[in-house]
């Protein structure tokens, strides 16, 4: 434990606090003090232990109103963090069936690159077979000529 020097209310007191406490125990007695002040320069001088309970009261009305605030930013931030859960479900549903869309997709252009290979290997053979046979023509017509 360790003990601190404090001042409030132009009067020195010795209070103790944690290891490691010191500097947030003067700055929170500084500002309870610069409260007290403000407050006994507002209503004057009304006695030390009424204006200590009425600086306790408005130093826990602060405390109050932070709190609830806190709350309600928390139950804000509880709202957002599940509305973006929802949109990251509707996100990852929406990717899995384009994922599916393009599967198929992809299964299409591969049976029409095939369809296409196909056609083209039978024209291949159609245009050997009719150069064949229009050379076939040609040598008969040739012969023909040559007869004649």
């Amino acid at each position: 434990m360790a003990n601190v020097n404090i001042k409030f209310n132009n009067k020195d007191y010795l209070l103790s606090c944690d290891d490691g406490q010191e500097q947030s125990l003067k700055n929170l007695t500084k500002y309870l003090d610069k409260k007290y002040k403000e407050l006994n320069d507002k209503l004057g001088n009304i006695g030390e232990n009424k204006l200590l309970l009425i600086t306790t009261i408005q130093l826990i009305d602060e405390y109050f109103d932070l709190k609830n605030r806190v709350a309600l930013q928390k139950t804000k931030i509880d709202e957002i963090s599940n509305k973006f859960q929802e949109l990251k479900k509707l996100a990852i549903n929406y990717k899995s069936e384009k994922d599916k869309e393009i599967s198929q997709l992809n299964k299409k252009l591969d049976n029409f690159k095939k369809t296409i290979e196909e056609s083209n290997d039978l024209y291949e053979t159609m245009l050997d077979k009719t150069t064949k046979s229009l050379e076939k023509i040609l040598s008969n017509t040739e012969s023909i000529s040559k007869i004649q």
